[in-house]
């Protein structure tokens, strides 16, 4: 297809789902479908000036490292989530076999011609491994949905008509993301406040289901759906008043929750529970009246910030409700509640 003043072609490989928790199986689909790639892209790779690869599959780098030796391509890597980093930090592989792997794979980083990363954290990341600062290029994720004017939000779900506010996770809650902060908070915070924010959790991942376990363990209200198509996904975030993200400490630089552009754009509050490190806290903080963070095991502070969080929504509905109200006094007591 055109694209611009030149084409895109696309070759596609089928592969097989496979499940994340089984690492062994993982690892034999993740070598076979990295070979396959590559066979079908070879003579398009010979022909080329530039080779530019993502981190999906992971692992590539080091297929395509080494035959580069062979071609000898200009290689640009768009380096998403760090791997075998994500794996180690998680505590899925240790041992030696863990650190030949991270020493191989920094190995072959040091001879890619130049990165293109999704945040200064991944750029500090990657110089703190010895890449020259002048082979790296921030080039950030653009919003995969656009709001267009008009739009409608989706309908809450029965479960979500009646609360003071809802905050929605929604994508994955895997591996990266905080979850113990945000269930010990938010139990704590619906028993301190009987009608506040409920949560709308529209996930899934490795740690969906265990924090709608834990929740419901609670007796904490919230409610739970399944993903929505993606041309659905700019009315599900505007439907709601808070967007909840979560990210590890260990993981700050090595993963970027591609969808802090999304929410930004949205216009709704902001919640991150993370380090001030993250890009997340750089991209939301630069509209500070609607974001707010705590660090991960802050459970008092989050619990404040709903807190907070729930009379500045409720304040926000009234005004939307009540147009009538002198708009000056409500904006008064609004800024009141987020200092």
């Amino acid at each position: 297809m055109p694209v611009g003043m030149g084409t895109v072609e696309v070759m596609a490989v089928h592969r097989p789902k496979y499940q994340k928790q089984r690492f062994a199986l993982r690892m034999v689909w993740t070598i076979i479908s990295n070979i396959l790639l590559l066979k079908a892209a070879f003579g398009a790779m010979r022909r080329a000036d530039a080779v530019l690869f993502t981190g999906s599959p992971p692992l590539m780098l080091h297929f395509i490292a080494p035959l580069n030796i062979l071609i000898d391509k200009h290689l640009i890597y768009r380096i998403t989530d760090f791997h075998p980093e994500c794996l180690i930090v998680d505590g899925g592989w240790r041992g030696p076999l863990a650190g030949i792997a991270l020493r191989l794979t920094r190995f072959w980083r040091r001879r890619i011609d130049q990165f293109e990363v999704l945040g200064i954290d991944q750029a500090r990341r990657l110089t703190a491994m010895g890449i020259s600062e002048d082979r790296i290029r921030l080039k950030r994720d653009p919003s995969p949905v656009t709001f267009s004017q008009g739009l409608v939000p989706v309908d809450l779900p029965r479960e979500l008509e009646d609360a003071s506010g809802v905050i929605l996770y929604s994508g994955n809650w895997g591996v990266a993301h905080d979850d113990k902060t945000f269930v010990q908070a938010y139990a704590e915070y619906r028993r301190q406040s009987e009608h506040g924010l409920t949560l709308w959790l529209n996930a899934v991942g490795t740690k969906a289901d265990g924090v709608e376990r834990a929740l419901r363990a609670h007796g904490v209200p919230m409610h739970r759906s399944s993903l929505v198509p993606l041309e659905d996904l700019p009315r599900l975030l505007l439907a709601v008043d808070v967007h909840l993200i979560t990210l590890g400490d260990a993981f700050v630089g090595y993963v970027l929750p591609s969808k802090i552009h999304a929410c930004i754009e949205s216009g709704k509050r902001i919640l991150f529970v993370g380090s001030e490190s993250s890009d997340v806290h750089l991209l939301a903080s630069q509209s500070p009246e609607r974001y707010c963070r705590v660090e991960v095991g802050d459970v008092e502070g989050l619990v404040k910030k709903l807190q907070a969080l729930e009379l500045a929504v409720v304040a926000e509905r009234k005004l939307s409700a009540s147009p009538s109200e002198e708009p000056a006094k409500l904006r008064d007591r609004m800024t009141l509640i987020e200092n």
